[in-house]
């Protein structure tokens, strides 16, 4: 995977496949615990992904091992890549995967990169991927958060879907407000930052 957005949209097919009907989907920055001081020169930052389900969850032993390239429930191929690639991705950025799943409530799964490392892979065009996402699900709740230095943007297609009344969330011109709006929410959470380091 090149960048963060294309494994953020591939993990959330498997919260699709899950039967979930909302998903949410929340990235910030925030300092690395070890390394926050009050007085401390130079503050290390974590760029933190998490995607929140309430699909049909994980039973436990499969959770424990849902990271490990040779367990998967497709039963197309013996493989699943999503979460593995995912994993490698954060701890060779100095980061980790954390998985949580209930069976019948769903799946939590955070991934941290370390903000500052030359390994971490650009965020990528999250706006586009939330527009395909919700172009191809619009019966799907999605909630989109991003926060960063006490800045903080959501958008929740519910709170679309009571404006728009009749119209779909899936026309042409909302999709593309929907892109634009992410857009600015990532340039005035972010600012460029994030893609500026790498």
């Amino acid at each position: 995977m090149k960048d963060i957005s294309l494994h953020l949209m591939d993990i959330v097919q498997n919260s699709i496949s899950a039967g979930a009907d909302k998903i949410i989907l929340r990235i910030w920055v925030e300092p690395k615990q070890d390394t926050y001081q009050e007085n401390s020169a130079k503050i290390s930052y974590n760029l933190c992904c998490e995607i929140i389900d309430n699909g049909r969850g994980m039973e436990p032993e499969f959770a424990k091992k849902a990271a490990d390239p040779f367990k998967t429930t497709r039963k197309t191929r013996n493989i699943g890549m999503g979460l593995p690639l995912l994993k490698l991705s954060a701890e060779m950025a100095g980061g980790e995967l954390i998985l949580e799943s209930e069976l019948n409530k769903g799946t939590r799964i955070k991934a941290f990169f370390d903000v500052d490392s030359i390994d971490r892979i650009p965020l990528g065009d999250v706006a586009s991927t939330v527009k395909m996402l919700v172009m191809a699900n619009p019966d799907i709740t999605w909630n989109i958060w991003f926060s960063s230095s006490g800045e903080e943007f959501e958008l929740d297609t519910d709170e679309i879907k009571k404006e728009l009344e009749d119209i779909p969330l899936n026309n042409n011109a909302v999709l593309d407000w929907i892109e634009k709006t992410v857009n600015d929410g990532i340039r005035k959470v972010f600012g460029g930052v994030l893609d500026e380091v790498r």
